[in-house]
């Protein structure tokens, strides 16, 4: 009797294009922006994404163009978060606040935001979403990002 041996990989081939955004602009600024380029409905999700029993939390935006088949997330790839740490000085112990970074996606530690389009025709054309993210005067830069060299592509999936 021969043995078959399924791999789990296989299964889940999501096809999506990755964008990176850097900026300088809050998460609901930048949405708008996006909206009125792109000709979008991007809308905040109730709950961010939160990883590492709430360690850190990025926000989300999403819109589901159910005519074209294709879904829309901008994602934050920075969360801020300020925490107490003891500081101690020969005898005595201070409580300081410090401010931590945390990035959904390490690789990229200085992209603002991402967007992901997840469409199933393949039917988007990211050179044209490119040139219309360099006509937004507020974004500094844009580029594709290749999402099956990153080794945290598992953050992603949502």
């Amino acid at each position: 009797m021969a043995l078959h041996k399924l791999l789990v990989d296989d299964f889940y081939d999501d096809t999506y294009k990755l964008i990176a955004i850097h900026c300088g602009l809050e998460d609901y600024r930048l949405a708008y922006l996006l909206n009125q380029s792109l000709e979008l409905n991007l809308k905040r999700k109730s709950k961010d994404l939160d990883f590492e029993y709430l360690t850190s939390s990025y926000s989300i935006f999403e819109w589901n163009n159910v005519s074209q088949f294709v879904t829309w997330n901008l994602v934050s790839n920075v969360c801020k978060k300020e925490e107490e740490s003891l500081y101690s000085t020969g005898l005595f112990q201070t409580n300081e606040k410090v401010l931590k970074t945390f990035n959904l996606v390490p690789e990229y530690k200085r992209v603002d935001y991402f967007i992901k389009i997840s469409d199933e025709i393949q039917n988007v054309n990211e050179k044209l979403i490119l040139d219309k993210l360099q006509n937004i005067p507020q974004i500094v830069t844009s580029y594709s990002v290749n999402p099956i060299q990153l080794k945290s592509k598992d953050h992603l999936i949502f």
